[in-house]
């Protein structure tokens, strides 16, 4: 199962492809940028959803501390 995510707010001045590289380094957390499936994907992420539960939901916290770090 795939989740697409507009950016959020805070970051929209960012294209898809360094804010997918900012959650890597910041959250060590893995998504595919919108750019990746052409243009009218910029301004999202695409998460896959292929972890367990766990492992999802530590994900998720991942990407809000680091958001809220950043912010």
């Amino acid at each position: 199962m795939f989740v697409w995510a507009p950016i959020p707010e805070a970051y929209a001045e960012m294209k898809s492809l360094e804010f997918a590289k900012l959650l890597v380094r910041e959250a060590q957390v893995a998504v595919s940028p919108g750019v990746g499936f052409g243009p009218g994907g910029e301004g999202f992420v695409r998460f896959a959803l292929v972890e367990n539960e766990q492992r999802i939901h530590q994900a998720i916290r991942g990407i809000r501390r680091a958001l809220t770090k950043l912010a």
